[in-house]
């Protein structure tokens, strides 16, 4: 792989860390139990190609958790 797509993946690993943890605070309850499983799910959906299959079972981790 190269350096520059490194750089990139990495820019967008933190940027959804971040927007994970802005989220996270904003939800009490329920949803507060689900952030887990749904920040897993936004990291594996950026994967190309194969990222929105692998997203499937924490998805419904998170639908199970959080309705």
């Amino acid at each position: 792989m190269g350096m520059k797509k490194l750089k990139v993946l990495q820019r967008v690993r933190s940027v959804t860390v971040v927007l994970g943890v802005l989220g996270v605070s904003g939800l009490g309850g329920c949803g507060l139990a689900a952030a887990p499983c749904r920040v897993v799910s936004a990291g594996l959906k950026i994967v190309p190609l194969v990222g929105h299959a692998a997203a499937t079972p924490t998805d419904a981790c998170a639908a199970a958790i959080d309705p």
